[in-house]
């Protein structure tokens, strides 16, 4: 990775942890409205960078909020996977972002059951792990593919990808391309 391009996954992780532990009440817990995984999208336009930032950003606001050894590990696991498969998928990214919020509720809601009640709203629905797995698909579902790729669609306009061209980001989206 060159300078800039670790410069970038520097800014992204302290963009997504901050945005977590400083809006922690929304941020942590059965309802949870991560807002900061709206950055996860932005992987298809940026690539490693933002697959490394989210990835250790998480870590970070994971430990933060430390509830045990599997939030601080799959947590992060989940953003990697779901930001490696929007970037390889970029040129279909709606469809990406879609994929990417449903493996991040398989994923955290598979675990996240052990160390909260799943919302009361969704508990006659079956048992407690399926309740938290379709809350926190839910969640992702607004936060990555609904915010996460308007923010990403926004970013991918042609005058603002000679922005960041012009200042020596690399960019692997541009407008026209979905």
């Amino acid at each position: 990775m060159e300078l800039r391009e670790i410069a970038l996954a520097v800014i992204f992780t302290a963009l997504y942890a901050g945005l977590v532990v400083i809006l922690a009440p929304i941020s942590f817990g059965p309802l949870q409205l991560r807002l900061a995984d709206a950055l996860i999208p932005l992987s298809a336009l940026f690539g490693k960078p933002v697959i490394i930032g989210t990835t250790l950003g998480c870590f970070v606001a994971n430990y933060y909020y430390y509830l045990g050894l599997l939030d601080v590990t799959l947590g992060p696991l989940a953003n990697l996977v779901a930001s490696a498969i929007i970037f390889l998928f970029r040129k279909r990214s709606f469809l990406a972002c879609l994929i990417a919020s449903i493996l991040i509720g398989f994923i955290v809601g598979s675990y996240l059951w052990f160390f909260l009640p799943p919302p009361s709203i969704l508990a006659s629905l079956g048992p407690p792990w399926l309740a938290m797995i379709i809350s926190i698909t839910v969640s992702s579902l607004m936060t990555v593919s609904l915010i996460g790729y308007t923010l990403l669609k926004f970013l991918s306009k042609s005058n603002i990808i000679r922005i960041f061209e012009r200042v020596g980001i690399k960019v692997y989206l541009g407008e026209g391309e979905e």
